[in-house]
């Protein structure tokens, strides 16, 4: 078992709400692999990554909102979006991840 998912059981059983958020994939220089994983829990703590730092702060906020309202996210970031540059994706690549709160 991965660390960042040894991590959320282990915070879900302390009671925390816990979040991940996996690479699904990528196109064009990209930080991560597919499959690469960040745990978050409900107080901002996190363990793994899925960018390399460019984009784990947008992944992190998206994982507290998911925690919040038990909805999944799909997200994009890339160079033609403007949010990749807002988040530092400006490494000629695209990204997709899947957030979701751990149940």
């Amino acid at each position: 078992m991965s660390e960042e998912l040894k991590s959320a059981a282990a915070w879900a059983a302390q009671g925390h709400k816990v979040a991940l958020g996996t690479v699904l994939a990528t196109w064009g220089s990209a930080p991560r692999p597919s499959g690469s994983q960040i745990a978050v829990r409900d107080d901002g703590v996190f363990v793994g990554s899925v960018s390399g730092g460019c984009v784990e702060g947008a992944i992190i906020e998206a994982a507290q909102e998911a925690m919040t309202d038990g909805k999944i996210r799909r997200l994009e970031f890339g160079v033609s979006n403007q949010t990749a540059w807002d988040v530092g994706l400006a490494c000629g690549g695209r990204i997709e991840i899947l957030v979701e709160p751990v149940t």
